[in-house]
Parts: C-alpha cells; sequence; structure tokens
C-alpha cells in the first residue's frame, strides 16, 4: 500500500452521521453462465473472479484511512461465505486475487479446492474482528443464490467503514443478475460505481480465452 495525496480534513463526508451509501443494479451474465454449465465449472466461483476483478480495476474502491492518513492499496483479496451443500456449514474463505494465477480456470480450481478444504476441516477458515477489516487489504462478496433482488441493504460496523462490500443474487430468466455494492462517500462517488458496473459487465463478457 502507498500513501495519497487526499484532503482528509476537508472532505465533505467525513463527519457525517454515516459516510456509507449503496447500489444495485443488474449485468448480464448469459455468456458466463452458459460456459459454466456447459464446461461444469462453477458459475459462483467464476462469478466472484469477475467481481474481484472489477473492484481492483477501480483504484478508488482500494482506499482507506490507516492512523488518520489516505491509502491505497495495489489490490485487494476477497473475503466470502461459504457452505455446505446441506447449508449446514457456514464458514468464511479469503482468496487471493485472480491475477496471481496463470490463467482464470487455474483460479477456479484454486477456490474450489481452498472452499472444500476449509469446509471439510482441513484449512483454517478466515477470521477477523469487524472492526480491524479496514486493515486489511480486502474486500468483501457475499451471494445471495435464493433471491432476485431489487436492492438490499449492509450492516455497518462504524460510521466511517471503507471496506467496500458486493452482494449479488439469482440469475434470472433473463440471465440477468443483481450486484449491489457498498462503498464509502469519502472516496467512492457515483462515476466511480459507473465504472465499476461498466467494468464488471465486461468481465462477464469476457471469452475465458481472452
Amino acid at each position: 500500500m502507498r500513501e495519497i495525496e487526499f484532503n482528509l480534513e476537508e472532505n465533505p463526508f467525513i463527519n457525517i452521521l454515516s459516510s456509507r451509501y449503496s447500489m444495485s443494479a443488474r449485468v448480464n451474465v448469459e455468456k458466463l453462465w452458459n460456459y459454466c454449465k456447459e464446461n461444469d465449472k462453477s458459475f459462483f466461483v467464476m462469478s466472484l473472479g469477475c467481481m474481484m476483478n472489477a473492484v481492483n480495476s477501480i483504484p478508488q474502491l482500494k482506499r482507506r484511512i490507516i492512523d488518520g492518513k489516505a491509502i491505497e492499496f495495489d489490490y485487494l483479496e476477497g473475503t466470502c461465505p461459504i457452505m455446505d451443500e446441506g447449508n449446514e456449514i457456514y464458514k468464511e474463505m479469503r482468496v487471493q486475487t485472480p491475477q496471481n494465477f496463470d490463467d482464470i480456470i487455474q483460479w477456479h480450481d484454486y477456490v474450489k479446492n481452498l472452499s472444500k478444504s476449509i469446509l471439510d476441516g482441513d484449512s483454517e477458515s478466515f477470521k477477523l474482528d469487524m472492526f480491524k477489516r479496514d486493515f486489511e487489504n480486502i474486500a468483501n462478496f457475499s451471494c445471495i443464490p435464493w433471491v432476485d433482488f431489487d436492492s438490499i441493504t449492509t450492516a455497518i460496523v462504524t460510521n466511517n467503514q471503507i471496506q467496500p462490500l458486493i452482494t449479488w443474487g439469482r440469475v434470472n430468466k433473463n440471465y440477468e443478475m443483481s450486484v449491489s455494492i457498498t462503498v464509502n462517500h469519502i472516496f467512492v462517488n457515483g462515476r466511480e460505481l459507473g465504472y465499476f458496473y461498466e467494468n464488471l459487465q465486461k468481465e462477464f463478457d469476457k471469452t475465458i480465452a481472452e
């Protein structure tokens, strides 16, 4: 991470009741959905990869306040809740970025193996106090595959929590999927959210060969 030039004292959102806000929008996932069905790949895992890539494409989403200074991480890893098929075991995992692997399929297999290892009890799950997560280079990702929602709210740990929270829902009959992102207005404006959704759609539209 590195310190950036950013005037925190004069930021209009620094001392309001809560500078957190959310946006939800739909993306078309038909191309990736069909690929996963035809090639026996996890759509959940591949979607997670698309969202991690989109988050890391926006510098403002990688910013935090640490020791009173504005900093920007080089990249954000992902934390995500996972469950077994019977929905009886609920744990959390932390995954590396897809850029650390030769290709997205290699990353897909890494995430699948890590998830299974955690759920089987062979590997430790991710555990970190909610109040300490702003100091880690992570974004939180969560899937609600049972609901095709229009919007969603998220829990607020502190009024100036920075860590991005990304939630996605069920794919509807038109191959559209709602994606919600919660951010902090200190660093992230509507323009950056527009770029996030634009880049996210590009990620879902990519062919695996690319």
